[in-house]
């Protein structure tokens, strides 16, 4: 239940903060009537608004304030004005308590905080009671700042923006004459407060329909993709074990089937090769050796020479991992016109030849 309700708050919170951008963009978008109130010393208001360019402004309007309802009734243009316009508030001097305030230059950044924190020893009142404002800091001697210091009640207001919330207008300000630096008269704004959405009361409610139906369609979505998912594995499982089975059938069973191309693969591997035959000999033999025949037959390999010692030959083929069972197929001899004894020798060729093999 916690985290259900935990997650319609993250959900309200999402479709505030989205209608306030909403109403953000409408905002710059849409050109919004202003019309300006300004209280007068006797407690009655006068309203004005600006013309637009395919409509006249009406007259000048004169009421007053009765428990948050003008008196006398306000014309039925007037009335209509008032809908979806930002009401402009301007209070008399002698309604509003101004003060300048001295803080340091460093202080600029924190000025909300500094004077939010110090309203109840500057006005009459608390800080929920009051509504306030300043000025934008202005440097001073010895590396400080004053800013001007508006505040009245917010009981002083509040039929104010009672009036504007009855007529339907979209937003309220109330500004407060005062005195900036060398004495130039200034206007802070005491209070702007967003009555209600210029884009219309329906945005939140689409807001919470577009998500839903965002969600609802990426449930289905999912169950789709899991859906249409589960199809493809199931043929592609298929399909792997239809080419399984083929490969199977063409795969040629070496122990009751003979090609061609099997039997050369056999000889192949049986086979020692020439090359590393020679290689292995040309380790073997001494420098002195030299190798007039080689006959390689299956796995033997015999090897016609001249060399100085023909029985060491014997010894050193033995010892070579490369061949095995070395003896003489014929005499060895030698002839008086060479240096060097002739031998025939016969050895059987081993399957290693080193790691490559």
């Amino acid at each position: 239940m916690a985290m259900i309700a935990q997650t319609r708050q993250w959900f309200e919170l999402w479709i505030a903060a989205a209608a306030g951008a909403v109403d953000s963009i409408a905002d710059r978008l849409v050109r919004q009537r202003c019309i300006q109130l300004d209280e007068n010393a006797d407690g009655t208001f006068t309203g004005s608004m600006i013309a637009s360019k395919d409509s006249q402004a009406p007259t000048a309007l004169s009421f007053r304030m009765q428990h948050g309802t003008p008196e006398p009734p306000l014309p039925a243009q007037w009335s209509a004005a008032f809908k979806g316009s930002r009401v402009e508030v301007q209070l008399p001097a002698d309604h509003v308590m101004t003060r300048v305030l001295d803080f340091p230059r460093r202080a600029a950044d924190f000025l909300e905080g500094m004077i939010r924190s110090q309203v109840d020893r500057l006005t009459p009142w608390a800080a929920d009671e009051a509504v306030f404002g300043w000025s934008s800091p202005v440097p001073v001697a010895e590396d400080r700042i004053e800013v001007a210091f508006s505040a009245t009640s917010a009981s002083k207001v509040d039929p104010l923006l009672q009036l504007a919330d009855r007529l339907g207008a979209a937003s309220v300000a109330v500004h407060a004459p005062a005195a900036g630096a060398g004495d130039v008269p200034i206007r802070i704004k005491l209070l702007d407060r967003r009555l209600r959405s210029m884009a219309g009361p329906n945005v939140p409610r689409l807001l919470r329909i577009a998500l839903i139906s965002t969600a609802v369609a990426a449930a289905a979505s999912l169950f789709l993709s899991i859906y249409l998912g589960g199809s493809l594995q199931s043929e592609q499982d298929d399909i792997q074990q239809r080419i399984a089975q083929r490969r199977a059938a063409l795969r040629v069973d070496a122990n009751s089937m003979a090609s061609g191309i099997g039997l050369l693969a056999k000889r192949k591997q049986t086979t020692p090769s020439s090359v590393m035959v020679l290689e292995a000999l040309s380790r073997v033999l001494p420098d002195t050796t030299y190798v007039t025949e080689l006959r390689i037959e299956g796995d033997k390999v015999q090897v016609v020479g001249m060399t100085q010692d023909a029985p060491s030959l014997i010894r050193l083929m033995e010892q070579s991992p490369q061949f095995t069972r070395a003896t003489f197929f014929a005499p060895t001899t030698r002839a008086a016109n060479e240096s060097g004894e002739r031998f025939h020798v016969e050895a059987n060729i081993s399957a290693y030849f080193g790691s490559g093999s």
